[in-house]
């Protein structure tokens, strides 16, 4: 690679992530190059041809990570099973690696491949892009401005009504598809949580099973006390008739509430692509700041909402990788939240509390 040459990037992997998500962003991402897709999949090689023409189609992971010496960075967006063998694969062929998430299975992997990342000098990045999400960035600002004094409890809900089971492995029941909300939602509401308010202490969670057919958990509360003190109330549903809030955050001087999912996605499942007002939500949907009041009855005062900025994630990438700035999300970050998650589910199954 020479200076000013974008970085190559070879993505396995198009389905839902690898089409909606990564393709998109490192297209619109300054020194990033989509140079090679690998998916087995006919229908999906041709619809990754019809939307990056000049893009090389792979259709297997070996191939692509056999011309490793000419690509500069390795995503990975196939599914969860395979994060660990193919992170591994792509670091001991020498390239640097951004893994969806969850990035593993258990907290150990992530650690070991955290490891094998740092022995070979290579960066190993997760995609948590919920981090970028509208409203957790609006919530960091008024956390930074002490809008709402010393945060006692912070509620946070990625809520869905999809009475009927889907299918596919993101539902299955067999624990290698490391599949079910706990760990796809789960992982994002948690990543947030310690994100904002730091290591957790212990752990309580409820998970059930209630749609008819379905194998994996599809309707879980995970409870945290941070060791700072904040207590996080986490919910992760596809069995909510009535949507909660997707954020309610309770301090010693005002509340904030936030209805609402930041836009990108619907937007990049739209088709549309990063540029002018992307990111960007109207005046009607902003959360509210006060306190002794419900904001449904007109309590409190909107607070404009930052766009949302997926591609920042990318961006980020990019300067690490070109000019040694910091990694935006570590897989020892990851390992955290994954230790959360093996200690909701053992909480859940054994109904106790579990301490970290």
């Amino acid at each position: 690679m020479t200076a000013g040459t974008p970085l190559r990037v070879g993505l396995i992997g198009y389905g839902l992530a690898g089409s909606v998500f990564h393709a998109p962003l490192i297209a619109a991402t300054e020194g990033l190059s989509l140079d090679t897709v690998a998916t087995s999949h006919p229908e999906r090689q041709a619809q990754a041809r019809a939307e990056f023409p000049d893009v090389r189609v792979t259709t297997t992971p070996d191939a692509l990570l056999a011309r490793a010496g000419e690509l500069d960075l390795v995503v990975l967006a196939s599914p969860n099973k395979t994060h660990v063998p193919l992170a591994t694969a792509a670091l001991e062929a020498g390239l640097p690696v951004v893994v969806d998430k969850p990035i593993a299975g258990t907290a150990a992997q992530a650690r070991e491949l955290a490891a094998l990342a740092e022995e070979r000098s290579l960066l190993l990045s997760v995609f948590q892009n919920r981090r970028w999400d509208n409203d957790f960035l609006t919530l960091r600002k008024l956390l930074a401005e002490g809008a709402l004094g010393d945060v006692h409890r912070f509620e946070s809900r990625f809520e869905r009504w999809r009475p009927q089971p889907k299918g596919g492995w993101r539902e299955s029941g067999d624990p290698a598809e490391i599949g079910g909300l706990l760990y796809d939602l789960g992982s994002h509401v948690v990543d947030q949580a310690l994100t904002l308010f730091g290591p957790a202490a212990s752990v309580y969670a409820e998970s059930d099973v209630r749609r008819p057919g379905a194998e994996a958990d599809d309707d879980t509360f995970i409870a945290v006390t941070h060791t700072s003190g904040v207590r996080s109330h986490l919910h992760v549903s596809a069995t909510t008739a009535q949507l909660g809030p997707r954020f309610r955050v309770l301090g010693s001087r005002a509340g904030y509430v936030k209805y609402g999912l930041d836009p990108q996605e619907a937007a990049l499942r739209e088709g549309l692509r990063p540029g002018a007002a992307w990111g960007e939500e109207p005046e009607s949907l902003w959360g509210r700041l006060g306190a002794g009041e419900s904001p449904l009855t007109g309590g409190g005062t909107p607070v404009p909402t930052l766009p949302g900025d997926y591609p920042a994630y990318y961006a980020a990438v990019a300067r690490a990788l070109i000019d040694g700035g910091p990694n935006p999300v570590t897989a020892l970050e990851a390992a955290a939240a994954l230790d959360v998650l093996e200690a909701a589910r053992r909480s859940a199954r054994d109904k106790v509390a579990v301490s970290l």
